[in-house]
C-alpha cells in the first residue's frame, strides 16, 4: 500500500473499488450515496473506481460495467438487476487493478457482487454499507432466501455499515450481519446555496420530489390537496411534482378528473443539478412514502435548503431522521386526511412552519459529506489494518 497520506485524517492513499449491483445511470439513493462518496473520496486524492452492471455514462470517471441488466421489481421499486458477470473478466480487474477496498452496497446478487467478493485478493479489505429495510413481508422472506444464496461472499467481509438504525436491525434479523450505523452522506452546501425561482403568486408552494410509484405517496399528497381545495377556509396553495414513473399517468388523470388543474404542475424528470432550486422555491416539501424507507436522503436535501419545511410518511427510516423534529412532521401516509390535516398546520403558521425549517436545516448539516465521508474513511483504513495484520 502506498505510504504517502493524504491530508484528511492522515490515512494512506487508497485504490478504492464501489461495487453496485445496479446501474449508475439511474439517480436513486443507492447510487446518489455511491456517487457523492466516491467524489468526495477522489477529492481527498485516493483512487476510486466504480464496479457496476451496464453503465452508459461519460461524466464520471473510473467506471467499469461488469454485466448486462434486466428490470426487475423489488422492494417496492423498479431497478436494474445484473445478469451474470464472467468471471474470468472479473478476476483480470481485480488483479490489474489490485484494490486496497472493495466497498460493496448492500443487499447484492449472486451474480455480480458476490462473484467480485469472492474474487478479492487476500489482501483487499472488503466493506460493506447495508441500505434497505423491507416494505412487505415477501421482501423479508425473498432477503432470507437471497442471504443464503450468498453466504459464503458475506464471510468475507471485513467491516459492514448501515445506512440507519432500522436498515441496521434487519441486516441483523435477515442476514446475520453486525453493522455500524454511518448515515447516508449528502453533499448539503449544494442545497444551502441554491437560489430560489422568482416567485410569480402568493399562493404556499407544496413540493413533492421522487419517483411516481406507488410506495412514494404522490397520490395521497393529491388527495390531500383536493381536500384542502375543497375546504374554502384553507389558504391559498400551489403543488409542484417533481419526478416520472409508472403511475404518471394515472396520477395526471386524478387531477383532470378532480379540476385540480390551476394548483398542480407536473414537471416530470428533474436533474440532479436543478433539484436545489426546486427545494429552496418551495414552502412546504412532501415526502408521503408509507415505506420500504431505510433513510431518506431526499429529505436530507430538502431540509438543508434551510426555506421549506418538511413533512414525510411515517415509516422507519423517515422516523430515524425526524423522529426528533418539532411539530407534527410525521403523518399516517395510507391516510389523506392526516397529511391533509398535517399541511395545513404548517400552512397557516409561518413561525411554525419557519420554526420547523430552520430546526431541519440545522440537523441537515449532520449528514453533509465533509462529516460522514471521514468516518467511511476511517473504517476503511481500520479494515485494512486487520486485514493485513492477520495475514
Amino acid at each position: 500500500m502506498p505510504q504517502e497520506h493524504s491530508r484528511a485524517h492522515n490515512v494512506p492513499h487508497l485504490k478504492i473499488g464501489l461495487v453496485l449491483d445496479d446501474s449508475l445511470d439511474r439517480p436513486d439513493g443507492v447510487q446518489q450515496y455511491v456517487l457523492t462518496i466516491g467524489e468526495w473520496l477522489r477529492s481527498r486524492g485516493h483512487d476510486v473506481h466504480y464496479l457496476v452492471s451496464s453503465t452508459h455514462r461519460e461524466d464520471v470517471e473510473g467506471i467499469h460495467s461488469l454485466a448486462r441488466n434486466i428490470g426487475v421489481r423489488f422492494n417496492g421499486n423498479n431497478m436494474r438487476m445484473p445478469l451474470p458477470a464472467s468471471p474470468f473478466y472479473i478476476r483480470q480487474l481485480l488483479k490489474r487493478e489490485h484494490f486496497d477496498v472493495l466497498h460493496v452496497q448492500m443487499p447484492y446478487s449472486p451474480f455480480l457482487a458476490a462473484r467480485i467478493i469472492n474474487a478479492a485478493n487476500d489482501d483487499t479489505a472488503v466493506v460493506g454499507t447495508f441500505h434497505i429495510v423491507p416494505h412487505r413481508r415477501y421482501v423479508g422472506i425473498a432477503s432470507r432466501f437471497l442471504a443464503a444464496m450468498t453466504i459464503r461472499s458475506l464471510h468475507r467481509f471485513d467491516a459492514v455499515m448501515s445506512a440507519s438504525a432500522p436498515a441496521q436491525s434487519f441486516a441483523r434479523a435477515a442476514f446475520g450481519i453486525r453493522s455500524e450505523v454511518v448515515p447516508n452522506a449528502v453533499r448539503v452546501t449544494d442545497f444551502q446555496q441554491a437560489e430560489p425561482f422568482a416567485k410569480h403568486s402568493a399562493a404556499l408552494q407544496m413540493l413533492f420530489m421522487g419517483r411516481l410509484v406507488e410506495r412514494k405517496g404522490c397520490m395521497l399528497l393529491l388527495q390531500a390537496s383536493r381536500l384542502l381545495r375543497d375546504d374554502p377556509s384553507a389558504p391559498d396553495f400551489q403543488v409542484t411534482v417533481c419526478g416520472r414513473g409508472p403511475l404518471s399517468m394515472d396520477l395526471e388523470a386524478y387531477v383532470r378528473d378532480n379540476q385540480l388543474q390551476d394548483i398542480v404542475t407536473f414537471k416530470g424528470f428533474v436533474p440532479e443539478g436543478e433539484k436545489p432550486r426546486y427545494f429552496a422555491s418551495a414552502d412546504v416539501a412532501v415526502f408521503p412514502s408509507n415505506g420500504g424507507e431505510s433513510f431518506g436522503i431526499v429529505l436530507v436535501e430538502a431540509m438543508a435548503s434551510g426555506r421549506s419545511a418538511v413533512l414525510a410518511g411515517d415509516n422507519v427510516g423517515y422516523r430515524s431522521i425526524l423522529g426528533d423534529c418539532p411539530g407534527n412532521v410525521l403523518f399516517d401516509a395510507n391516510d389523506p386526511r392526516a397529511l391533509a390535516a398535517a399541511l395545513r398546520e404548517v400552512m397557516e403558521n409561518t413561525a411554525m412552519r419557519q420554526h420547523i425549517a430552520t430546526w431541519q436545516a440545522r440537523h441537515a448539516r449532520s449528514f453533509d459529506v465533509s462529516l460522514i465521508g471521514p468516518r467511511i474513511l476511517r473504517l476503511y483504513a481500520s479494515a485494512l489494518r486487520e486485514r493485513r495484520n492477520v495475514r
